[in-house]
């Protein structure tokens, strides 16, 4: 939560910077705070972002038995067969439907 925070805070800080720079001379001194503050905080979100991958890479690798791979194997198949299976279905009707429309003609 507390990364997430700094992040959004470091975005805005890093918008106004933008904004100020754009604007002209005027807003060019209210906008060195605002950039010597974004740009450490920007530096820590590619890092909260890479320590968030490494937390789920090790979930992501689990070891898994024969027993799981070949269930997970089988229900792959299943899936890929049942999806086959819809789209033949799926066919079949529209060309059942381009049937009675091509012979009302």
């Amino acid at each position: 939560m507390n990364k997430i925070l700094a992040a959004l805070i470091s975005g805005l800080f890093a918008v106004g910077a933008f904004a100020a720079s754009h604007v002209g001379a005027p807003m060019a001194a209210a906008s060195k705070p605002a950039a010597a503050v974004a740009a450490p905080a920007a530096m820590a979100a590619p890092a909260a972002k890479a320590e968030a991958k490494a937390e789920a890479k090790p979930a992501a690798k689990a070891k898994m038995t024969k027993e799981e791979k070949a269930a997970a194997k089988a229900a792959k198949k299943e899936k890929a067969a049942a999806a086959k299976k819809e789209k033949a279905d799926a066919a079949a009707a529209k060309k059942a439907d381009a049937k009675p429309a091509a012979a009302a003609k």
